[in-house]
Parts: structure tokens; C-alpha cells; sequence
């Protein structure tokens, strides 16, 4: 397949709302509100923000350059750029972590199909917060349904992905994207009409600076990469599918905005109805399946406003599986020649296998472990704590030792035709401040930080 004819997006608003929904997922609605929960708020977004910007936008450009500037996938992105060397390394970890996450995060998006279905049913009323825990245990770890539910939702994803770039990605992005929005800020609006609204918004807005702590910082830098997507492939396959004429840095302000806004939307829905119920903000990853539901069903109309945020929350997790496995497909497709429809089956049933593994992992196969951890565990431990910020110190390197500065400026500056402020700045960030800043959020994810604070204190 040759770069031109190679499938773009078509028009700059698919290429805005495909990425954003790349970056866009249950790291946004489900994993950033516990996040600023068991980090202090305020405190904790703050920080968040500005690992966002500092941080993540440079590197989410870079990414963009890798992608556009190869127009291949996320593996052949780097046999393009550096032909007979070993950076490839790179772009096969990103494909493998996309497949890996894939095998785990369809069964939590296969989970919010399921909430979805009790909702409309009423089974979501008049329970106690006891019964939502126990309920949710059984359904989790039982076997049929939630194998059932991680199926049709690897199919959806796999007819999207079957059906192309324009007419399957770019199409679906520009009908869910809007959806989501609209959904987040309707719950948005019911949540700030409870009682005791403000004091989920003080703890969202209103910073205690005496939380913050080395800890907060790197729980932020790891969010803030975990949020955008960076380091999975995602990024690279989706912007090798931009034309010239996309502009790189302000599509990368954009999705970096609108993402932020998603996980800010998500704290503002979440917050206060927390609040106003008495329960306490730190949850932890239980908040969306057990503490949530609960908080719903005490509200008038519960199960509406439980069918909305569920709905919210398959929409978000779809965005994300598509991307994740467009990853897979698309180095599939073009490094092993196969089309379009067979490559995606192949990696369709590969996930299958994963996330059926995954599902049971939490039931009938609790017993069998990787190291202490489940499957399902193992997989989501390998891919966040290692192979993503591996990854992204990775591509920071490569950009920012192995490319030359003049063809790294003159694609983000479009041959000159745009303006890139500050890009020395940008250069060296490259090259020296990102790769250390990520490996600190490598060593800290593998709690080689805390193992030597603990070392220094006695």
C-alpha cells in the first residue's frame, strides 16, 4: 500500500472528534474521579493540568509527527523513519499494549452494557448499597453474561473497524462524540441541582495545597498520559491517517482541551452527587459500577439517570476500543498484507480469547496467577505500569536524539506554512526534560520510588 493511497480522514472535524475519542475513554469517567479522590481534589487536578499541558501536549505532538510524517502504522512508523535499526522496538510495544489493554478493557466495557440493560429493566431500583456490591460480585465474576456482553462489545467495535477509516472511524466518531458531550453535560446539570452540590465543587476546584506531595505529582503525570492515550499507538495510527494539510499543533491543543474538559465534566457530574448522598470520594475503581448506581437510585427518576450515565459510559469505552484496535488492525493489515476485513477478524477473535481469559480470571479462574495478580490483573498491571510510560520515554528519545531537527520542523510547521513558537523549546523538552519526567512516572508505577523513600527513612 503506497502513501497515497493510503485512506485519510476527510475533513478536520472527523480528525478532531476521532482523536479526541481515541483519547477520550473510561480513563476519563471512571478512573480520573477516583483518581482526584484518593489524591486530594483540588490539589491533585491542579497538578493534573499542568502535567496535561507541559507534558502531554509535547508528547502527543510528537506522536502526531511520528504518525503523519510516516503515514504507516504504529510498527512501520518507525522502520520508515529509521529503516534497519532497532527503534521499531518501539512501535511493536505500542501495538502489543493496545492488543493487551483490549483483552481487559472489553470486559469492563462489556460490564457497562450490561448496567445498561438493568437500568431499563428497573433492576437498578431500590436496592441498598450493600445489594449493589453484591450484586455487582456476582455478575462480575460469574461466566456466561459477562462473556456475552465483552462479545457484542468487541463485534460493535469490530464492525466499525471493518467498515474503514471514513466510513467506519471518522463516521461513528462524528455521531458518538456529540452524544457524549451532550450526555455529560445533561448529568453535569442534574448533579449540580442536588443538595449539597458546592461541596463537591469546593473539593474539585478549591485547592489544599498541603496534599500535595511527590506521590500526587506522579499520580498526576501517570493520569495525564493514561487519559491521552500516549504511548499505546493510538496517536501514531490515528494521525498517519491526517493529510499535509492537517495542522499538528493545534489539533493536538484541541484534543488535548477537549479531553481535559471531558475529565473535568466527569469530576462536576461525580462530585456532587458524592457528596450530597454522604459517600465518600474515595471509592476507588468501585465508584462507577457499586457507589454510583447507589447514588442514582436515591435520586428521583434513578433509573433514567442511571441508563444515562451508562449509556455515557459504553459511548466513552467504545471510542476507546476502536482506536485500541484500529492500532492492532492497521499493523496487521500493512506489515502482514492481508485486507482490511481479515486482519480485523484476526485481531477481533485474538481479543475475544483475552478478555474471555480476563472474565473468567475474576471467577471460576481466581486461583490461576501471574505473579500474584489475575489475568485480568496482569494485564492492566504489564500495560499501565510498564509497557505505556516504557513506551512513551521511548518515543521521547527517539525524537528527540534520532531525528533531525530540520525534518521534525518542517512537518509540524507543514513545510514552513505555519508557525511553530518556541519549537527549540519543544526540541529540547524533548530530548532531556520529557524522558526523565516519564521515567520517574515508570519507576513510581513500579513502586521503585516508594521502595527507596522507605530505604532513606529508616
Amino acid at each position: 500500500m503506497t502513501h497515497e493511497s493510503r485512506a485519510t480522514f476527510g475533513s478536520k472535524l472527523g480528525v478532531v472528534l476521532a482523536t479526541v475519542g481515541s483519547a477520550v475513554g473510561l480513563g476519563n469517567i471512571w478512573r480520573f474521579p477516583y483518581m482526584v479522590g484518593e489524591n486530594g481534589g483540588a490539589a491533585f487536578l491542579l497538578i493534573y493540568v499542568l502535567c496535561i499541558l507541559f507534558l502531554g501536549l509535547p508528547v502527543m505532538i510528537t506522536e502526531f509527527f511520528i504518525g503523519r510524517h510516516s503515514h504507516r502504522n504504529a510498527a512501520g512508523a518507525f522502520k520508515e523513519i529509521a529503516p534497519d535499526s532497532k527503534w521499531s522496538v518501539i512501535g511493536y510495544n505500542g501495538v502489543l499494549a493496545a492488543f493487551m489493554i483490549l483483552g481487559f478493557y472489553s470486559v469492563v466495557a462489556g460490564w457497562t452494557l450490561e448496567y445498561i440493560l438493568q437500568a431499563v429493566t428497573g433492576s437498578l431500583s431500590n436496592k441498598s448499597a450493600a445489594e449493589f456490591a453484591n450484586d455487582f460480585s456476582v455478575f462480575s465474576t460469574g461466566i456466561i453474561k459477562p462473556i456475552l456482553w465483552t462479545f457484542i462489545f468487541i463485534a460493535l467495535t469490530h464492525i466499525i473497524i471493518v467498515s474503514g477509516v471514513k466510513k467506519g472511524i471518522e463516521r461513528a466518531s462524528k455521531v458518538m462524540m456529540p452524544m457524549l458531550f451532550i450526555i455529560l453535560v445533561i448529568l453535569c446539570v442534574r448533579s449540580l441541582t442536588l443538595d449539597n452540590a458546592e461541596k463537591g465543587i469546593s473539593f474539585l476546584f478549591n485547592p489544599d495545597f498541603s496534599k500535595i506531595t511527590s506521590s500526587v505529582i506522579l499520580s498526576a503525570m501517570g493520569q495525564a498520559f493514561f487519559s491521552l492515550s500516549i504511548g499505546m499507538g493510538c496517536l501514531i495510527t490515528y494521525s498517519s491517517y491526517f493529510s499535509k494539510a492537517t495542522n499538528l499543533q493545534r489539533t493536538a491543543l484541541e484534543v488535548t482541551i477537549l479531553d481535559t474538559l471531558v475529565a473535568l465534566l466527569a469530576g462536576v457530574m461525580i462530585f456532587p452527587a458524592v457528596f450530597s448522598f454522604n459517600i465518600q470520594p474515595t471509592a476507588g475503581p468501585e465508584l462507577v459500577f457499586i457507589t454510583l448506581p447507589n447514588v442514582f437510585g436515591q435520586m428521583s427518576l434513578g433509573s433514567l439517570w442511571s441508563f444515562i450515565f451508562f449509556v455515557l459510559l459504553a459511548l466513552a469505552a467504545l471510542t476507546s476500543t476502536i482506536s485500541l484496535h484500529e492500532v492492532a488492525t492497521a499493523y496487521v493489515l500493512e506489515e502482514h498484507k492481508m485486507s482490511r476485513r481479515k486482519a480485523a477478524l484476526l485481531v477481533s477473535g485474538g481479543i475475544l480469547v483475552l478478555g474471555i481469559i480476563s472474565s473468567l480470571s475474576l471467577g471460576i479462574w481466581k486461583q490461576y496467577t501471574i505473579f500474584g495478580l489475575t489475568f485480568f490483573d496482569f494485564l492492566d498491571y504489564v500495560t499501565a505500569k510498564i509497557m505505556l510510560p516504557f513506551g512513551g520515554m521511548l518515543i521521547c528519545f527517539f525524537v528527540g536524539r534520532r531525528v533531525d531537527k530540520k525534518i521534525l520542523k518542517a512537518e509540524l510547521t507543514n513545510e514552513g506554512s505555519i508557525t511553530f513558537h518556541f519549537f527549540n523549546t519543544y526540541a529540547f523538552f524533548m530530548r532531556y526534560v520529557a524522558p526523565i519526567a516519564i521515567g520517574l512516572i515508570f519507576l513510581n508505577e513500579l513502586g521503585i520510588i516508594k521502595w527507596i523513600n522507605g530505604i532513606i527513612l529508616q
